[in-house]
């Protein structure tokens, strides 16, 4: 009985400053010093099981080999929800993605949601789950909980919610036919030369690489203006590198390039195109030259092209932001800019452990800025406003040729 108070006594005093392992390598080394029932005694001493100690005792008696050092024996320990859950991930996504918010320049995403209350909602669909694993998952996901916005773009509309929830319909809607939804943006400009570009990575200390003082543009090279068309269902990206003006007939034609490379071939059989873009800039909701474009985009590939935008004040929240431009933005990220043959190969290397693969081509055409569509051409367009906020959800369809 002595034996276990000192035995108690000496583990106590160290316990606290052990892992799993080492504890268990003591107490089976004060087993093994007691002999003849040194497992019982010092199991009772220490609160550790007879399992646990006689394991200790069999790790302390083995040769080395490939396990020595390690804590527990690979895939050892409880299996974790997730693992037994196979679905949590998914229906976890599909709760907060018709109101997700994110930065374009971060690959953080936020949610407005709870995460009590969204563990209330995935007990509901029959998942056994805390909020504090709900909030493990987000975190691991790339979300984080905000109560302020990051950004000042203006007032809220009162059907911004419901716009959402709209696109968000919408895309399941074309996504479950078959046909293709893609999400589109201009990112913004960027200086073509030996300018710094912000963030850090590694490299040689005292040894960073040298780039221009003043940021003024060099002739002949001027800036790059990356258009974006990230395809939701096949979690890609086509990316169009401009020379010359961010006009809508550069955006159409951006999108023109990526059917025309890449989404006929996805989708052969498609006869609908489901478009979300944000309210403002060269595709903006009211955007004369937009609509133009698109039609004789519709007439070229024989496309219903549907186009929600994004309501005012949420151009941050678009999804191409933070599942394509962030992580463009995080590949070349300290990197100088110093050609169009180094961005493109930079774009092009983006990938994430989600699968996102990346293609890009450069745009030497010229868009002059200016262009105006007459109220004559306009009347020309087949275009179907939608009964929920038509200046927000249209559907221009392709016409008859002519000849």
């Amino acid at each position: 009985m002595k034996e276990e108070v000192a035995i108690k006594q000496r583990f106590e005093q160290v316990s606290g400053k052990l892992n799993e392992r080492s504890r268990r390598l003591v107490a089976a080394s004060e087993a093994l010093a007691l002999g003849w029932g040194g497992i019982s005694a010092v199991s009772r001493a220490t609160g550790l099981s007879r399992k646990a100690i006689s394991h200790g005792i069999k790790e302390l008696r083995e040769e080395e080999g490939g396990r020595e050092g390690r804590i527990r024996r690979t895939g050892g320990g409880r299996k974790t929800t997730v693992s037994k859950d196979a679905s949590l991930r998914e229906d976890l996504e599909q709760l907060v993605e018709p109101v997700t918010r994110g930065d374009p320049e971060s690959p953080l995403r936020w949610t407005c949601k709870s995460v009590r209350k969204l563990a209330e909602e995935l007990r509901k669909r029959g998942h056994q789950v805390s909020h504090e694993l709900v909030s493990q998952l987000l975190h691991g996901l790339g979300y984080s909980l905000q109560a302020n916005r990051k950004t000042r773009e203006g007032g809220d509309h009162p059907d911004r919610n419901v716009q959402f929830e709209h696109v968000n319909a919408q895309a399941e809607d074309f996504l479950a036919a078959g046909e293709p939804v893609v999400s589109v943006d201009a990112k913004k400009k960027e200086l073509v030369g030996e300018f710094k570009n912000p963030g850090r990575e590694w490299g040689p200390q005292g040894q960073p690489e040298e780039v221009r003082v003043y940021d003024f543009p060099i002739p002949g090279l001027g800036r790059a203006t990356p258009y974006g068309v990230y395809d939701l269902g096949q979690n890609a990206g086509w990316v169009n590198v401009g020379m010359d003006h961010d006009t809508a007939a550069f955006a159409v034609e951006s999108i023109r390039r990526w059917w025309k490379t890449v989404g006929q071939h996805q989708y052969p059989d498609a006869k609908r195109l489901l478009i979300s873009a944000d309210g403002g800039g060269s595709n903006g909701s009211r955007v004369r030259l937009w609509k133009w474009e698109l039609q004789q985009l519709a007439n070229e590939t024989g496309l219903a092209i549907t186009v929600c935008h994004l309501p005012p004040g949420t151009s941050k929240w678009n999804k191409i932001e933070h599942r394509l431009f962030a992580w463009i933005s995080q590949n070349w990220r300290s990197k100088p800019l110093t050609s169009y043959a180094v961005i493109l190969q930079l774009i092009a290397a983006t990938t994430t452990k989600a699968g996102l693969t990346v293609q890009c081509q450069l745009d030497s055409n010229r868009y002059p800025a200016g262009r105006k569509v007459s109220d004559e051409e306009m009347a020309t367009l087949s275009i179907v406003p939608d009964p929920f906020h038509g200046e927000w959800n249209y559907t221009i369809y392709p016409k008859e040729s002519s000849n």
